[in-house]
């Protein structure tokens, strides 16, 4: 279950990865963003930013053009 939800519907990068980016700055270690997003190249960016940042990419799935994220914030 996600604290906290980030819809990144109808924005293209590097938007989704921007506001990921700031609401996990807002979280505490442990915590689990949920991201929705449309842009198709969000699968690599957000495997891309978890990699980067040292944060968890939990799960990715996509459903009728619509991604789904669960990212959990790291130390």
């Amino acid at each position: 279950m996600a604290d906290s939800t980030l819809d990144a519907k109808g924005l293209n990068c590097p938007l989704p990865i921007l506001r990921a980016k700031k609401a996990l700055k807002g979280m505490t270690t442990g915590q689990v963003l949920a991201i929705e997003a449309t842009d198709p190249g969000s699968a690599k960016d957000f495997e891309s930013f978890c990699v980067q940042t040292g944060n968890e990419l939990i799960k990715a799935s996509e459903n009728s053009g619509v991604y789904y994220y669960e990212i959990k914030k790291k130390g």
